[in-house]
């Protein structure tokens, strides 16, 4: 197994980012937002310093983190897009103005060096049915044939915010898919927040078809504002059995990435007047997860 992050969970100066990363001796990226930017929307100037940047360091992309699908499931549908869960930077845009997204993520996967390109399944406005479970695999059946001729990989993300939020769901479908240029990229935390049990029943469901994995860890809290909702945390330090999941992953031969999406800003840091900071939250994270590993 092998550690790297989603950049903008660390910083969006991406090279203060990087040289964060190697800091702990991570050579490998993820990329999501660079510059206060989404990956879909950067420039050619802005991915030609992105690529400069890298180079520089000798670190690699694994993965670009798309937003490709985070949008309502409507075939065709000509309506205004809208935002309905994390956007992570991305502009809203509609069902037709995806295919956009998927080309222009497909050149810069091109000039990244990396195969990966992560998407969703929609933003869930309503219980998940068989029917809508069948628009999802019709509406993936151009993008795959798109992917095909590129020769990239689909990675579908289980998600809480769209239709496909556990392990189980994110499972289904792929194997209802059934084509090679289709995986899962797992996301334990994600599942928790779906209200499925991450490991071991979300892992044994997706583990054959899974091929990158992100990493956040969180308590199930309550309260009169937000109602039931995930307080994210250190790796480690929330209900998650990641104990458990990282020995599986490892009896399992798992030989991917792990990679950081952890969300978690402590309360306190180096940040203005003594507040905590995404960088904070990621290299608590960071540490707590390679002794993780160490021990697993």
């Amino acid at each position: 197994m092998k550690l790297t992050a989603i950049t903008d969970e660390i910083s969006q100066n991406f090279e203060h980012a990087l040289d964060v990363l190697l800091e702990y001796g991570i050579r490998h990226a993820e990329l999501r937002g660079l510059w206060g930017t989404n990956i879909a929307d950067l420039s050619p100037e802005q991915a030609q310093r992105a690529k400069n940047a890298l180079e520089e360091r000798g670190m690699s992309v694994v993965c670009l983190s798309t937003p490709f699908y985070k949008c309502d499931l409507a075939l065709n549908s000509e309506n205004e897009g809208e935002k309905a869960g994390p956007m992570h930077l991305a502009q809203p845009r509609t069902f037709e103005q995806q295919k956009d997204i998927l080309r222009r993520c497909a050149d810069l996967a091109e000039l990244f060096g990396t195969k990966y390109l992560r998407v969703f399944t929609f933003w869930r406005k309503a219980v998940l049915t068989p029917e809508i479970e069948a628009q999802i695999v019709e509406a993936f059946q151009e993008p795959l044939a798109f992917a095909k001729e590129r020769g990239l990989t689909l990675l579908l993300e289980n998600e809480y915010s769209c239709y496909i939020g556990t392990g189980e769901e994110a499972a289904r479908i792929v194997q209802t898919i059934n084509h090679p240029n289709l995986k899962i990229v797992w996301d334990p935390g994600n599942a928790f927040c779906a209200d499925e049990v991450p490991y071991p029943n979300g892992y044994n469901a997706i583990k054959p078809y899974f091929v990158h994995m992100h990493i956040k860890d969180a308590n199930m809290v309550v309260n009169e504002e937000k109602g039931r909702h995930p307080k994210f945390c250190v790796i480690g330090e929330g209900e998650l059995d990641y104990v458990g999941h990282l020995a599986a992953l490892r009896e399992d031969g798992y030989d991917g990435f792990l990679s950081l999406e952890t969300h978690y800003i402590p309360p306190t840091g180096s940040g203005e007047n003594g507040k905590g900071t995404s960088e904070d939250g990621s290299r608590a994270c960071i540490e707590s997860l390679q002794k993780l590993l160490a021990t697993a």
